[in-house]
């Protein structure tokens, strides 16, 4: 009887070890790769447990998730690919993807990596036309780009009127872009429903143009739609708010 009781608790103690072993291997693809969850709707990835997956859940290789443009949950903290991985991952059919690039700055993507262009066009604030030598095959030789993550006042709406500080924005986009070699960095979505390009413009220093046009108060934080740098360039209007720059102080 000692001995069955003694046999059932070295058994209790072996599953306290198996299980956690158990779920861990469940994890894992058939080639060793981690398995994170995706939503049909969501843009993140997930663990198994993670309360997003209520509606629907998909699993995906981690390596899948990273390709397919998704990014780690902040709530469940999903394990996250390391820099070099990502970093080979984030040119997806031959476009520089910061979501891919798991880039939380804009100030880190790497401009040798992006499709190189020249502004030929100006249109407003946060539009501008671009001639793109030897484009990838997702790309024309010239593009209109609508700037990710912005939104300056209307200058050339068919049914507004000039909106306040737009034509400044608009000349501020203009003197700073028109003639000038630029590199082009993509998100989540590659055009918009009017079919132009949506990407995010970096000079040849290596600024994010997007950014610049935020944080200098030509522009809203545009968050209507999820994007990579939504918390930076959130942060950067609330600093031109408080500054008093651009379209929040009145004047240029």
């Amino acid at each position: 009887m000692k001995g069955r009781v003694k046999n059932k608790i070295i058994l209790f103690l072996v599953s306290l070890f198996l299980i956690p072993v158990a779920g861990f291997l469940l994890s894992q693809t058939a080639g060793g790769e981690t398995t994170v969850y995706v939503t049909s709707t969501g843009e993140k990835y997930h663990r198994e447990d993670c309360r997003s997956l209520r509606r629907s859940k998909i699993a995906l290789s981690l390596e899948d998730a990273v390709r397919s443009g998704y990014g780690p949950c902040s709530s469940c903290k999903p394990p996250e690919l390391s820099g070099d991985a990502a970093a080979a991952l984030s040119r997806i059919g031959g476009l520089y993807r910061v979501n891919a690039a798991a880039l939380s700055s804009s100030a880190a993507a790497d401009i040798y990596q992006m499709v190189k262009a020249e502004v030929v066009g100006h249109v407003d604030g946060d539009t501008v036309r671009v001639r793109i030598p030897n484009p990838p095959a997702e790309l024309g030789a010239v593009e209109t780009i609508r700037l990710i993550g912005v939104d300056t006042p209307e200058t050339v709406h068919p049914n507004r009127p000039v909106e306040t500080f737009g034509k400044e924005a608009s000349d501020f986009t203009k003197s700073r872009l028109l003639n000038q070699t630029v590199y082009l960095a993509f998100d989540w979505d590659l055009r918009d429903r009017y079919g132009r390009l949506l990407a995010y413009i970096y000079t040849a220093e290596g600024r994010c143009f997007n950014a610049s046009l935020v944080g200098e108060g030509y522009g809203h934080a545009y968050t209507r739609f999820s994007f990579q740098f939504m918390d930076e360039f959130r942060a950067l209007e609330q600093q031109a708010r408080r500054d008093k720059r651009g379209l929040w102080g009145g004047g240029p």
